[in-house]
């Protein structure tokens, strides 16, 4: 796997490149469907996995993480950090059955994300370029960015 595969051409935006991209193995309607509740999830329950295992380092990911929504745009980030504010309160709640219920969320929404593709004919784009782990949850917040007139 490659993390510098499909860059941006001169002029463009990284994020709208990397969107662009990402789109092109997500048309099927099915496969958006899926994607729609598939993606949130398996970033919810990877927080909460991470989390189970040690608070601070799902703290970190998720730092991390900010940084690279904040230097794809600073829409990125302000939706990112709410996004990730949010599932860190809901992994809080989660109290002692965290762990559990995070494996069984993560596992379940991969297989439909794995089933989405196969619908796709396409594999995942992260397959290619692990930058797509980050991009989906962007793609699926997108067209309701968009109901507001706002982009990446």
């Amino acid at each position: 796997m490659s993390i510098t595969t499909h860059d941006a051409k001169a002029g463009e935006r990284r994020i709208d490149h990397l969107l662009t991209h990402y789109g092109q193995t997500h048309g099927h309607h099915l496969n958006k469907a899926i994607h729609n509740f598939a993606v949130p999830l398996i970033m919810f329950s990877l927080i909460g996995l991470i989390y189970a295992a040690h608070p601070v380092a799902a703290y970190l990911l998720i730092g991390a993480s900010l940084v690279y929504y904040f230097r794809l745009s600073r829409n990125c980030f302000i939706v990112m950090l709410a996004v990730s504010a949010i599932m860190l309160a809901l992994v809080q709640a989660m109290g002692p059955l965290r762990l559990e219920l995070s494996l069984g969320i993560f596992l379940v929404a991969w297989v439909y994300q794995f089933i989405g593709h196969a619908f796709e004919g396409k594999k995942p784009s992260f397959f290619e370029d692990l930058r797509y782990l980050w991009i989906g949850p962007l793609f699926v917040l997108s067209p309701v960015l968009g109901k507001f007139g706002l982009k990446w």
